[in-house]
C-alpha cells in the first residue's frame, strides 16, 4: 500500500500535535502535584506550629522528680538512691531505644545488629566487673558474692527461655523495653505489663513445685570451678567476641543482599 506525501505530512502534524498535547498535560499535572505538595507541606507545618510546647510540662516534671526525691531522702537514703537510679536508667533506655527483645529479633527481622552488639558489649563489661568482685572476695578468703544466683541448669532452663523469647517478641518488648514503652504511653505494652505481673506472681506462687520437680534436677555450673578464674573470663570474653564478629558480618551480608 502506497501513501501520498500529503498524507505523510498530515500524519506527522497530527502526531506532533498529540505529542505536544500530552507534554502539556504532563506539565500541568506536575504543576498541580507540586502545588498540592506545597499546600500539604504548608498545612502540615501549620499543624506542627499549632502543637503545644512540652517544655513547661518537662520543667514541671523535673521539679516534681527533684522534690519527690528529696522527700524520699527524709525517709531513707536508699529510697532516694533507688529513685534516682530508676529515673536515670529509664531515661537512658528511652533515649538509646535499648531493648533485649530487639537485640534478638532485629537480626532476623531487619538484618540490623546494632542492639545485638550493644548487648554483647554490656555482657563483656559486666562479666569483667562481676569477675573482679568475685575474685576479690575469693582472694581475701571471704564468701564469694552472688553465689546464691548460681543455680542448676537443665532442659527446663532451655524450654523456659524459649517460651519467654516467644512471649517477649509477641508482646513487643522484654521487661526493660516494656517498662520504657509504658512510660511513653503505648497501650499494648500496658497490657503486656499487666500480664507480665500476673505471670510473675503465678510463677512465684508455684516456684516450690517447679524447683522440686525440674530446677533441682539439673546441675549448677560455676565456670571458675572448671576453668579457673582467668580461664573462665577468657573463654567468656572469647565467646562474646566471636558473637560480636558474627553479628557484624551478618549485618553486612544483609545490607549487601538489599543492594
Amino acid at each position: 500500500m502506497f501513501t501520498s506525501p500529503h498524507c505523510v505530512v498530515t500524519y506527522v502534524i497530527i502526531t506532533l500535535n498529540l505529542y505536544r498535547s500530552k507534554e502539556r498535560d504532563l506539565m500541568n499535572n506536575k504543576i498541580a502535584s507540586d502545588s498540592s505538595t506545597r499546600m500539604s507541606s504548608s498545612s502540615s507545618s501549620t499543624k506542627r506550629k499549632l502543637k503545644k510546647s512540652q517544655v513547661p510540662f518537662g520543667i514541671g516534671l523535673f521539679v516534681f522528680l527533684v522534690i519527690f526525691g528529696l522527700f524520699l531522702s527524709t525517709i531513707s537514703g536508699k529510697l532516694s538512691l533507688f529513685w534516682l537510679t530508676g529515673i536515670s536508667f529509664g531515661f537512658i533506655l528511652q533515649k538509646s531505644r535499648f531493648c533485649f527483645t530487639a537485640s534478638m529479633r532485629d537480626p532476623f527481622l531487619t538484618g540490623g545488629t546494632m542492639l545485638t552488639r550493644a548487648v554483647l558489649i554490656a555482657l563483656a563489661i559486666t562479666s569483667i566487673g562481676f569477675t573482679a568482685i568475685k575474685y576479690g572476695d575469693f582472694a581475701r578468703g571471704l564468701p564469694i558474692s552472688g553465689q546464691s544466683y548460681v543455680v542448676p541448669i537443665s532442659i527446663a532452663t532451655a524450654l523456659g527461655a524459649f517460651m519467654f523469647g516467644i512471649g517477649m517478641v509477641i508482646a513487643g518488648g522484654c521487661s526493660s523495653g516494656t517498662l520504657m514503652r509504658v512510660g511513653e504511653g503505648f497501650t499494648m505494652q500496658i497490657l503486656a505489663l499487666f500480664f507480665f505481673i500476673v505471670g510473675s506472681l503465678w510463677g512465684a506462687h508455684d516456684f516450690g513445685w517447679w524447683n522440686d520437680n525440674f530446677i533441682s534436677k539439673g546441675k549448677a555450673v560455676f565456670l571458675p570451678d572448671i576453668l579457673g578464674w582467668f580461664g573462665a573470663i577468657f573463654v567468656q570474653l572469647l565467646v562474646v567476641a566471636i558473637l560480636y564478629i558474627l553479628a557484624e558480618k551478618w549485618e553486612t551480608k544483609k545490607q549487601n543482599e538489599e543492594y
